[in-house]
């Protein structure tokens, strides 16, 4: 859903004008510093950036699911490691406390989120927990007004920079699975949080992750994410749903790019006397990449319209970000192909997307888990 067409494509024109100007010539630098320059973190701030998912009550812009993955195709053509930058407070670092928070919980912390000033990360995956998040051991146990969090959070994006943890804890061990856990609002500067190593990665330089520890960390009780326990599993698997037509709509973009480079370069490049992409085996490649990008683009818009209108889009965003992610990867390694050699030197940047897209088809649920849940509700909706 658009809701104003004139705004919006001002509002992308913008994006697309960021992108040409400033990200896609900081690429290199990222690469080979592993960091974002601040001066873009602050200009991604001045635009709004941060604010996309948050009402314009609370001083963010309030994209539908469509404006945002509209714009999403643009952001992400560059390096996907600026999208990471506002990627966890957009979507899964804000989100559990837009749906689910008091009012307030999101009088106070959404604010802050749109403008930028507080960076939130999603602290849910464990060194045990991952695919099966039901099965975390990380606890907050109750002691008079303050909760007692102890565990560890791995592979947490954005951690080394946040502000605010989503934390995702078990408030009653005895009660096993999914109806055991809570959601939180923890202070990232709480006593008792330290910070493992900054992950090295096979790709995304810029983005970083790492453990997150917590030793007896005092968290208010008023933190508790909605003031009810049990609640926070079903307010994680809302955020991720969310979440995986976001990543699908990241897998577009990126995907765009990767091509768009993939056939200037066959344009270009000249063998046996005339440009190669006039060999019908390289337009092969090309054409399968376009429309496999196409399909891609089409589900996202689908399940994001879906979305907007109110319907359950659980197995249509998985079935996105099943496809897109994959979509994704085989996009790149085309591209690889038809560059032959120079795709293989980091010269040419598509090496360097073709080890950043592979991240794709593994968080906010693998390729499996989202088979899993396509196949389960596909059961669920044929026994009715």
């Amino acid at each position: 859903m658009i809701r104003d067409t004139q705004t919006f494509e001002a509002l992308l024109e913008s994006v697309r004008r960021f992108v040409r100007e400033r990200l896609v010539p900081a690429e290199n630098e990222v690469a080979e510093t592993d960091q974002i320059p601040p001066a873009i973190v602050q200009e991604m701030r001045e635009m709004g950036l941060f604010g996309l998912t948050i009402p314009e009550c609370y001083g963010g812009l309030e994209l539908t699911m469509e404006e945002e993955s509209r714009l999403l195709f643009e952001l992400c053509k560059t390096s996907p490691a600026f999208r990471s930058v506002i990627g966890t407070t957009v979507g899964i670092g804000s989100q559990g406390i837009l749906m689910d928070g008091t009012l307030e919980q999101k009088t106070y912390y959404l604010p802050k989120l749109a403008t930028g000033e507080l960076m939130a990360s999603f602290a849910l995956t464990e060194p045990e927990a991952g695919s099966d998040a039901a099965s975390l051991t990380t606890t907050a146990i109750l002691e008079g007004d303050v909760y007692l969090v102890n565990g560890t959070k791995r592979y947490i994006t954005n951690a080394p920079h946040s502000n605010i943890f989503t934390l995702m804890a078990r408030t009653n061990p005895k009660i096993k699975g999914a109806n055991g856990v809570s959601a939180f609002i923890v202070d990232a500067k709480s006593p008792g949080i330290s910070l493992g190593k900054i992950d090295k990665k096979m790709g995304q330089k810029g983005a970083h992750t790492c453990d997150v520890i917590f030793d007896n960390v005092r968290v208010p009780a008023a933190n508790l994410i909605g003031g009810q326990e049990g609640q926070g599993f079903k307010t994680a698997m809302k955020v991720l749903e969310k979440g995986r037509i976001h990543i699908a709509a990241v897998c577009v973009g990126v995907a765009q790019r990767i091509l768009n480079d993939a056939l200037n370069y066959a344009v270009d490049r000249k063998q046996f006397g005339k440009s190669i992409a006039e060999f019908q085996l390289v337009q092969a490649m090309l054409a399968d990449s376009k429309a496999e990008l196409y399909a891609a683009e089409c589900m996202v818009i689908d399940a994001a319209r879906k979305r907007d209108e109110g319907f359950e889009v659980s197995t249509e965003a998985s079935c996105c970000k099943m496809f897109a992610s994959e979509m994704c990867g085989r996009v790149a390694d085309r591209a690889v192909q038809i560059l032959g050699g120079a795709g293989y030197i980091s010269d040419y940047g598509i090496e360097r997307f073709y080890r950043d897209v592979r991240l794709f088809r593994l968080y906010e649920g693998t390729t499996q888990i989202q088979q899993i849940i396509i196949g389960r509700n596909m059961l669920r909706e044929a026994s009715r």
